[in-house]
């Protein structure tokens, strides 16, 4: 939507401030340093009912009065993962420090302070509230609290990789499953935080396969990952589970078996994994059993591990 390295510096801090206005909630846009080099690139992405916003720049404060905050009528929840820099946050009398890393929620609809110094970054979803099917009262009571929901890493590491590349994202034709499964990971996370007992049960239980389907994805890596861990991990019981599981006529550890192969089978085209053999890879993945994987590789895709290798396909385009 803007990057200002298109623009003259005289430019830059007027652009920046029409970019806000559109992007993100109005705010006045203060610069750290407006006379000095101004840099900013704003990108938004429409992913469902949801937006995608990242934003990277120079020093800078977004104030939200009162005043602007009235001009509203739809409330809107923002999820933001500082990517570079620390941010510095207060909203309703609560303030904090937010590191790179770290996940903010920050309610569009009311008054707020943010800002960073020097070169930072962040990068957010942006979801109504009327899209989350919780009261008003809980979400907002829930904001300054996520930290304490056990499924706050889970949301922090998803929007990450949300805002790490949203136009392959957004262009792929399973993107409308991938702004469902995003809301309703919010949609947990917010439950679990504001504390509404018959909330948080509905929804844990409405989102549990979504919740299961991001938990695996994230550990893969891990040769333990199994129906256990998993029940263990989403404090339900294996018989639930597989029920969940049977009702989405989902086969989980068939469905674990499948995204890993397509992991390796990635990696094994990618430049910088030339080095690492096919056992490692497979290991890398989950496998214990090079032999195993060999013969789940085979079986999938109609060729060995070696020979997709040999296959010079570009990983880029998988």
């Amino acid at each position: 939507m803007l990057d200002t390295a298109d623009l003259a510096p005289p430019d830059r801090v007027e652009a920046v401030h029409t970019a806000m206005m559109y992007a993100s909630a109005p705010c006045h846009v203060i610069h750290e340093d407006p006379a000095g080099p101004v840099h900013a690139r704003m990108e938004v992405w429409d992913l469902g009912n949801a937006t995608i916003f990242t934003h990277r720049s120079s020093g800078i404060r977004l104030l939200r009065t009162d005043k602007l905050a009235r001009q509203d009528a739809m409330p809107v929840i923002a999820l933001s993962v500082q990517l570079r820099s620390q941010g510095r946050f207060e909203q309703r009398k609560q303030q904090r420090l937010v590191p790179a890393g770290e996940l903010l929620a920050v309610d569009l609809s009311g008054a707020y302070d943010y800002s960073w110094s020097g070169d930072g970054a962040a990068g957010c979803i942006q979801i109504p509230f009327d899209q989350l099917g919780l009261p008003v009262d809980t979400v907002r009571r829930a904001a300054p609290r996520i930290h304490e929901s056990p499924f706050c890493r889970l949301v922090t590491d998803h929007i990450a990789h949300l805002t790490s590349d949203p136009a392959r994202i957004v262009a792929d034709p399973a993107s409308a499953a991938v702004a469902a499964a995003s809301v309703d990971l919010v949609r947990a996370l917010l439950a679990s935080a504001g504390r509404a007992e018959r909330n948080t049960r509905e929804v844990l239980a409405e989102t549990l396969l979504t919740r299961v389907r991001a938990f695996v994805r994230q550990h893969l890596a891990d040769p333990d990952l199994g129906p256990a861990m998993i029940a263990a991990a989403h404090n339900v019981s294996l018989r639930h589970l597989y029920q969940v599981c049977a009702a989405a006529e989902l086969s989980l550890e068939q469905w674990i078996i499948a995204e890993r192969l397509q992991g390796a089978r990635h990696e094994l085209l990618l430049p910088e994994s030339r080095h690492r053999s096919v056992a490692a890879v497979a290991q890398g993945w989950g496998f214990r059993d090079a032999t195993h994987f060999t013969r789940r590789f085979r079986a999938r895709y109609g060729m060995l591990p070696s020979q997709w290798r040999r296959s010079g396909v570009d990983a880029r385009a998988l």
